[in-house]
Parts: C-alpha cells; structure tokens; sequence
C-alpha cells in the first residue's frame, strides 16, 4: 500500500490562482476545467443534464458582486494526474480566507492583468506565498487588449515582488491582434485561432520558428528581439530557484479568448512540485507513506441551499483516505466518522471513496471540526500540524439583531460564522451575546457577514461601527489592570482567549512603552 500511496501523491497537483480582483481568476478557473474536459464548453459541467453552472462562486452575494469572496474546491484530472484547484476570494477584505487556503497548496498561479500590472492586493498576496515558501507560476493575462509592454511587466515582478521572472512563453502580436505565443523552451510558434465568446477551446498551430518568421513578418521580428534579449539576461526557467521561490516560470497569454491557456496548464503538471512530507508542530515530516492524516483550512455552511450543512474542508497530508474510516481530532481527543465525505466542485458535491496526499476532502456534517484541526487514523500514531495564523484585524463594529425574538437565531449565526472565519466575533465576559463586537480585516467581511445571518439564519441585524484602532492578546492579570485605562476594553474570544481593544493607537504605544510587563502580543500571520 505504501507505494501505491507514493505513486498517487506523485500525480496529485495542489494549487491556488491568486489575483486582483479583475485580473481574470474566475476566468482562467473556468477555462482550466474546459481545457481538462470537466466542462463541455464555457459555463455548462459535463454532467447528466448537460447544463450545470461552472462558476465557482456559489453565495449569491458573490454572483450579484461579480467578486469571489469565499473560496472553493475544484478537483478535476488532466494528462493521468489529478489536480486540486483551490480557489481563494479575489477582495483584499478576505485575505485572511486566502492564508488558510495557501496552508494548503503547494504552488500557486499568480494571474496579472497586463493592462494594470501589479496592484496593492497581488503584493500583498504574495507576501502570504513567500511567508509560505510557495513556489509562484506567473500568467500574464488580457495579453489581446492594450496594456503594459511584456518587458515592462517584468521589470514590476523583479522590482516590486522579488521574483526573478523566467519567461517560458512569450507573447507575439500587438495589442488587439495576439496571434500566438513562443514556447522558448523548444522555439515553437503556437499560432491560436478565437472561438465565439472563448467557449471552446482555441485552435491551436505549432508553426516551427523559421516557418513563423515568414508568416508573421515585423510581428515576429519584435518578439524575436525580446526573446533573445531574454536569453542574454539568462531568463530561463530554472527549477531549483522556482522551488525555492527565488523565480517565476512566466506564461502569457488571454484567458478569456483561451490563448495560452494550455501552456499554463501543462506548466501547472510539469513545473509545479507534487506533495511532500508535512512538517509537524515539532518540525518533523510526517512521511507520505505514514497512517493518514489531514489537517482542515476551511469550514462552510450551507453551500447547499437545500440542506443546511456544515463542511470542514481537509487537505490529506498522508496515507490513504478511505471513506468511512474513523479518524481522530487531535485537538479534541473525539473519533468522528467519515461517511459522507466528498469532492466539492464549486456548489456540486460528489461521494468520494478514497483519497490520497494532495487531495481536498470535504467531510460533510464533521460536527466539532475547526479551522486548523489535525485529524489522523486512529489505528496510526498522533500527530498535530502546525496551527494556521490568524490575521490581524483591522475594523471593529458591533452587532444586533433586529428582532429581539430572533436572538436564539442570532447566537447560533455568531457561533458558525465565528467558526468559518467570516469574521472574529468578540464577547463581554460580563454581557455574553448581548453586544458583541465584530473584528475585521476588511468592511467588507461585515457586509457577508450580516448577509448571512438574515439570508442562512433568518437573523437580521444592525451593525455599526467602533471606535477600535487596534488589538492585543493578553491574559487576565494583565486584563485587570488594563480595565482601569481609559480607552480600553477587555473581551473575550470564542476560544476563551483574553483580547484587550485600543481606542487609540497611540496610547497602545505608550502603555507598551511604560508598562512593559503586562502581555500585549500582537496578532500575527506568518
């Protein structure tokens, strides 16, 4: 069993698109299952009906925005490997969503709109991959419209993320008129032909370079220069340094008319590295051949409209995952069941018999499962990963509901979308759920959050914002005496954790200063 539990984790792909909101993620998303054959053509899955929603943004809240603000899982095969497509919210306000999911990847899609370049949100994305040590593919994506020069492009990677970019394809055409793209690793010309509304996949011609030089006149002379140009400064894709995250394979291309989207897909089997042993708190490996174990990133609620379910998302870390197996929390010591586990695409779900090192397994119903929980077979040796960091908030609000006969309702909503993460849902010891205050990355997290718990929990409420600056942990004696300070307030996490709110930054800064022993530890992802 242990070899067939190599070979399998060999063929598994683990990765996310990360992105600006715009650049064309959900885009590339859809265009990644039409290219793989998970779909028949643009937005209709390959199902009985012939007619299911390829769209990975499932809440209807994401759909009305054109945003993605939860993240999803989309397993589909392509060239006898399995790959796992995690998708993360595209709003700077989820990054925190995001952390969690890039704890479970193993290499990452960084999609830049040429017409922009690299904007706040994909810089602090990124920051997210390298505290990770992710290896990163670059997409340098709307390559059919007017934007930036290529070249320039690359200088913004190297200059403002770090990355050394290493182009494997090159784009040749002018803007509005991309014709195709040159894989500099063999000097093939792939000539694409559009398809209506980019629905189908792109015909594809590879034209040898001294056949394209004829063909495509000044258009491949240009593109000619910038690859040997390229070459000179020895922007080869490098595999050692693209592990290591010191450079970035580049590929171009447009997403929307599915130029260049085989390239990127290829690249995702050959270039992205296959699971390996994961560490554990005590910094060993945990091999992939070992009992199985799994850690959860993520939980969901009622995905499905028509059963209001719970969903603990776990990447398998090790082993083999058989359906109905019993497996242990670490955390709290309690065997749970694994009946109605699943493989998630987008709001469909599928039964799901057996899983291996890479996957994403969506344990249905996995009462008493959090974000960050270690799960391993009970018959096998313990083990704990390491916890997922959470984000340092930064908007404060208070909540109630609208109705006070719905305040049963109201606390059940606290509960769950506390647990999912939507946002940090802080309590007086003294008040209970009477006031709560909401702690944030993001505005928009409240939006959601108050979204849901009218929509999922027929909760209605009223939020309002807090005159909250800033957010440290602490413990109860220092808690005692940080009551006395004006501007300060004391709750309580869910978890039990003491947390003392700061009207005013600045003040925080002075108590640091003057009171050094009293526990202030700031809240940090890394």
């Amino acid at each position: 069993m242990s070899t067939q539990v190599v070979n399998e984790a060999s063929k598994r792909r683990t990765f996310a698109i990360i992105s600006h909101p715009d650049a064309g993620k959900t885009t590339l998303t859809e265009k990644f299952l039409l290219y793989a054959g998970a779909i028949t053509s643009g937005g209709a899955v390959k199902a009985h009906e012939g007619r299911r929603s390829a769209t990975s943004d499932w809440m209807d809240m994401e759909q009305k925005r054109g945003i993605s603000i939860t993240s999803t899982a989309l397993n589909f095969p392509y060239r006898d490997h399995e790959l796992n497509l995690l998708d993360t919210p595209g709003h700077r306000d989820f990054s925190e969503d995001t952390y969690r999911v890039l704890s479970a990847v193993d290499a990452v899609v960084m999609v830049l709109d040429a017409a922009k370049g690299i904007e706040p949100q994909t810089l602090k994305l990124f920051e997210v991959c390298r505290s990770r040590n992710l290896p990163v593919i670059t997409f340098l994506n709307k390559l059919d419209r007017p934007g930036i020069e290529p070249l320039e492009l690359l200088d913004m990677i190297e200059a403002q993320i770090g990355l050394r970019p290493t182009p494997a394809t090159w784009p040749v055409g002018s803007f509005g008129d991309l014709r195709g793209v040159i894989d500099r690793r063999t000097d093939i010309f792939t000539r694409f032909t559009r398809t209506a509304r980019g629905s189908q996949i792109a015909p594809e011609e590879d034209v040898p370079a001294a056949r394209a030089a004829t063909e495509e006149g000044k258009e491949w002379e240009k593109a000619a220069e910038e690859t040997a140009l390229l070459s000179a400064m020895e922007a080869d894709v490098d595999m050692p340094s693209f592990l290591a995250g010191e450079s970035t394979p580049v590929f171009a291309g447009s997403a929307l008319t599915n130029f260049g989207v085989r390239h990127l897909l290829d690249a995702i089997v050959d270039l992205a590295p296959a699971p390996t042993p994961r560490l554990d708190v005590n910094n060993e490996p945990r091999p992939l051949d070992s009992p199985v174990s799994a850690f959860v990133f993520k939980v969901q609620a009622n995905m499905d409209k028509n059963h209001r379910d719970r969903i603990a998302f776990a990447r398998i870390c090790s082993g083999q995952f058989d359906r109905g197996m019993v497996m242990t929390c670490e955390r709290t010591g309690k065997p749970f069941a694994t009946k109605y586990a699943s493989t998630v695409f987008g709001a469909e779900r599928t039964t799901i018999d057996e899983a291996f090192p890479g996957d994403v397994v969506g344990l249905v119903n996995a009462t008493g499962l959090n974000i960050g929980d270690s799960l391993f077979d009970e018959t096998g040796p313990r083990v704990k990963f390491p916890p997922i960091p959470s984000f340092a908030p930064e908007v404060f609000a208070t909540a109630r509901p609208v109705d006070t006969g719905k305040s049963k309702q109201f606390r059940k909503g606290l509960a769950q979308l506390n647990e999912e993460g939507v946002v940090q849902v802080l309590k007086d010891p003294d008040w209970g759920d009477a006031s709560p205050v909401l702690a944030a990355v993001g505005q928009l997290q409240f939006d959601v959050f108050a979204n849901r718990l009218e929509f999922e929990f027929n909760a209605p409420i009223e939020i309002s914002p807090a005159p909250y600056q800033a957010i440290r942990v602490t413990d109860k004696e220092s808690a005692d005496k940080l009551r006395e300070k004006p501007g300060v307030r004391i709750l309580a996490r869910f978890s039990g954790d003491m947390v003392a709110l700061f009207e005013n930054k600045y003040a925080l800064q002075r108590i640091e200063q003057n009171e050094p022993e009293l526990t202030l530890e700031p809240i940090v992802a890394g």
